[in-house]
């Protein structure tokens, strides 16, 4: 795990409405970075939160997944994605209902597992 500059945090609790009607989940308005090992490139199948959805400029994928045996979301902008963004591609951003820091006790450099739709990654966290 590693720290991050707090951005998607303003985002979730800014468009939270948009993030629990795709979700179905009241999102904690922060996520939690994980540093992969190698870079990781988004599922075919994701949900989309279009820019013009709230009328806005970045475009987010969200895919389901699972963190500590909770359900959560990857988060990635457009740009992250492409590669031209604010995070390598080996960075991942979960969002789950609650602080997952606090709830699970981990910090920079821990290591965690996620699943995603297609099997898990053991995700070393670098801090």
């Amino acid at each position: 795990m590693v720290g991050g500059v707090g951005n998607f945090g303003q985002w979730i609790e800014r468009l939270h409405r948009f993030y629990e009607q795709k979700t179905g989940m009241r999102l904690y308005p922060g996520t939690l970075n994980l540093e992969l090992p190698a870079e990781y490139s988004l599922p075919e199948k994701v949900i989309r939160l279009e820019a013009e959805e709230y009328g806005g400029t970045v475009s987010v994928s969200i895919v389901p997944c699972r963190i500590f045996d909770r359900a959560a979301f990857l988060l990635r902008t457009d740009p992250n994605e492409k590669g031209t963004g604010h995070h390598p591609r080996t960075i991942i951003e979960i969002a789950s209902d609650v602080r997952l820091r606090d709830a699970y006790q981990i910090k920079d450099g821990d290591w965690v597992e996620v699943e995603v739709a297609g099997g898990g990654v053991d995700n070393p966290a670098a801090g």
